[in-house]
């Protein structure tokens, strides 16, 4: 049959696949050197972000875990100075509440502002502290407290149990210093001779112990006696001088609860409270929570309950029951977040400052990326001329540069992400090194009394960053690839 000429192929061979798109990407990625900028821009930008975000959430984490651990899921507190009375039956009212069941732990406390005294080689220190009467058993089962008691042996810190009992070396050490008190001599008892008719009258009474009543324990904040000693070099580990040891004893002044009259008396140390924190660990005291109350004359009264939760996701639907159950205008019935809201909000807010203005350097290098790719539309006028001219569509010349951006930003953001996490990793050795070259203590532990910086790394928030870092780079090549899609090859090669 006769039939015309057949019909002609396309001149482009690879017109509608994506084979010549990334071997020019590809080509422009290891031939230019000014994409090797773009590719450091966005790398340093991702790292930066990642390690702050690290590090800010590591303190963050670390923050809302000491402010957990001490205020516990659930707090109802007395609005007045003298707290509320009958806290057992309180309770038990919460136990047979609808959310009883939903409660692992309670235990009631008295938190009140008092002053500390004690004495030492150097003179006498007077420091306002929060006084908190506890039940130490009760207390540890909440939660924040027993993981953070310490006591010192043999010049070093080591883990006590959850108890305001002062131990065998604690008051023999206040005997000594106080009674001072030696092994009584050996006297010959003679053999009991029995009783005769003239001896039939009452023996005289012994004569009262002359010894003084020990005081009860004290767990102070490990800040409040004790100060870091200053590093010979900036690579020495913390050390901290204490200058009151278990034995010692300090003066508590608060008031009273009936009348606003002083009342004060002796406790011995026992123990320490070292969270690393050093807001609590500058304020805090312990004490047993019945002798506080004998001292205020505030007998089965507390000014709190706090309230352990077996999943911390029903804390909405326990505050709202409890609410109902205490009246509003004498308790406050709230979680910790809540409490601290300001705190945590401002922690919040300047995370999210310090990331706006931190993901600027990405944006930085999505500049530099329109700026480049500007350049190349110039420089490849010719080249893209032709490749039209062969066949290659304007969505093929864009998608060139599209692609282009896109790979600089998966480049940038891959190395970015190793280096990043890198630094992370191995940031307090990183620390170390620095305060050595520089000869000045770069994280200053005296602040937070962390021993090492507090890093968190977030899976999710890595994400983001990569996305947002690639996201940029594609956004800024936008109008570069229309500028290049939108050249007539005529135009393109007419000087040619």
């Amino acid at each position: 049959g006769g039939g015309g000429p057949p019909a002609a192929g396309p001149v482009f061979p690879w017109k509608g696949t994506f084979v010549y798109k990334l071997l020019l990407c590809w080509r422009y990625l290891l031939s230019r050197f000014l994409a090797l900028a773009c590719i450091v821009s966005v790398m340093l930008g991702v790292a930066t972000l990642i390690v702050v975000n690290s590090v800010m959430g590591g303190f963050s984490t670390k923050l809302k875990d000491r402010l957990h651990g001490l205020l516990s899921d659930v707090l109802v507190e007395a609005k007045t100075y003298d707290g509320f009375p009958d806290p057992a039956g309180k309770m038990q009212l919460i136990r047979e509440s609808p959310v009883g069941d939903k409660i692992e732990a309670m235990t009631p406390t008295v938190d009140i502002f008092a002053m500390l005294q004690y004495c030492y080689p150097g003179g006498t220190v007077t420091r306002p502290v929060r006084l908190i009467g506890i039940d130490p058993e009760g207390r540890a089962r909440i939660g924040g407290f027993a993981e953070y008691l310490y006591t010192l042996r043999q010049r070093q810190l080591v883990r006590m149990p959850p108890t305001l009992e002062p131990s065998e070396e604690a008051r023999r050490r206040y005997e000594l210093r106080h009674f001072l008190v030696s092994p009584p001599p050996e006297v010959a008892v003679p053999p009991p001779t029995p009783p005769s008719e003239e001896s039939l009258e009452p023996p005289p009474p012994s004569p009262p112990d002359s010894r003084p009543k020990l005081p009860r324990g004290i767990i102070v904040g490990n800040a409040i006696v004790s100060y870091r000693v200053p590093k010979e070099r900036p690579d020495d580990p913390p050390r901290d001088h204490y200058v009151l040891e278990p034995g010692d004893d300090v003066l508590i002044t608060t008031v009273g609860c009936q009348k606003l009259a002083p009342v004060y008396d002796r406790f011995m140390v026992c123990g320490y409270f070292k969270s690393e924190m050093s807001e609590y660990d500058s304020n805090y005291v312990f004490v047993p929570l019945d002798y506080l109350q004998h001292l205020r004359t505030m007998e089965d009264r507390v000014t709190s309950i706090q309230i352990k939760l077996k999943n911390y996701a029903d804390a909405p639907e326990v505050v709202q029951t409890l609410s109902q159950l205490f009246p509003p205008a004498q308790f406050n019935v709230e979680t910790w977040e809540h409490k601290q809201g300001p705190l945590l909000a401002a922690i919040s807010i300047e995370r999210g400052i310090l990331n706006v203005l931190l993901f600027l350097i990405i944006g930085v290098a999505g500049f530099g990326i329109l700026a480049i790719f500007a350049m190349i539309v110039v420089e490849k006028t010719r080249d893209i001329g032709i490749l039209k001219a062969l066949g290659a569509s304007n969505s093929g010349v864009m998608t060139i540069f599209l692609g282009y951006g896109l790979l600089l930003g998966l480049v940038g953001a891959g190395l970015g992400t190793a280096l990043g996490l890198a630094l992370t990793i191995h940031i307090n050795e990183i620390e170390k090194f620095l305060s050595r070259l520089t000869g000045q203590e770069i994280f200053d532990r005296s602040i937070y009394y962390f021993d090492a910086i507090p890093t968190d790394i977030q899976p999710v928030s890595i994400a983001l960053i990569n996305l947002g870092a690639v996201g940029i780079a594609v956004l800024f090549s936008v109008l570069p690839a229309l500028q290049a899609a939108l050249l007539h090859p005529v135009r393109a090669l007419r000087y040619e």
